[in-house]
């Protein structure tokens, strides 16, 4: 059983992030089953109960993928573009011809993979599940690293999604590198701001190289990611 899901759709700021994760259930251990027994939608959970659900995971994963989209590509390309290409990529990665492949929420336009859309699928499917803590503690992790390059908009707390404080933040020291800006036309209207953003104080600022996310997730095969560190499409499966 195959299932993918994502990390980030609805940020303000930070890359979207796709996992996918292929379970046979006949080669886990009885460790592993508990703790898929304790999956379900891990925005539900905190950090720390995904943290600790994050390497049980690897372990019961008979393989599993992560993509990511960088700002820039969700700027250029589309949220949902973004979002059903690197939940595609990992769908491909890691299923085998026979298996059941299952998606959170909606079909993925394009796919030539046979799926299964599951509303609410983070709750229903073990599959889906994994995949979701793994999307989650990876993003979070990257977003925890970027926050000490930009320190004004609390990135360690709110991983880029909007929150009274983040938007307090956007309106004090308007956006960072990290911030969606095809997201104006909805999000940061709702604060307010019109025209130009307020230049940010870190403007110039070194977007952390997403290359860097293979030794976030620790896998052991280098993500192959694009030249350019602020556009990256990455892709990585293990084993």
């Amino acid at each position: 059983m195959a299932g993918v899901d994502e990390a980030g759709r609805g940020s303000l700021a930070g890359p979207l992030v796709a996992a996918g994760v292929l379970l046979d259930l006949e080669r886990i251990g009885r460790g592993e089953r508990l703790a898929l027994a304790r999956l379900d939608d891990s925005k539900q959970k905190s950090i720390e109960e995904r943290e600790d659900l994050y390497p049980h995971v690897l372990r019961a994963a008979a393989c599993f993928s992560v993509a990511v989209r960088s700002v820039r590509a969700i700027d250029t390309r589309g949220l949902h573009v973004s979002n059903v290409q690197a939940l595609s990529d990992c769908l491909r990665a890691i299923a085998p011809p026979d298996a059941l492949c299952l998606v959170d929420g909606f079909r993925l336009p394009g796919c030539e993979l046979e799926h299964t859309a599951v509303v609410e699928g983070d709750a229903r499917s073990a599959a889906i599940a994994a995949a979701s803590v793994i999307a989650k503690v990876t993003r979070d992790r990257y977003m925890h690293r970027a926050a000490e390059l930009y320190p004004g908009w609390n990135f360690e707390g709110n991983v880029g999604y909007s929150t009274p404080e983040h938007r307090d933040a956007i309106r004090a020291n308007g956006i960072s590198p990290l911030h969606r800006r095809s997201f104006a036309s909805v999000a940061y209207n709702q604060l307010d701001l019109t025209g130009e953003f307020p230049a940010s104080p870190s403007a110039g600022a070194a977007v952390p190289p997403l290359e860097g996310s293979a030794d976030v997730i620790d896998i052991r095969e280098a993500i192959a990611a694009e030249a350019d560190p602020d556009d990256v499409e990455a892709i990585a499966r293990d084993p």
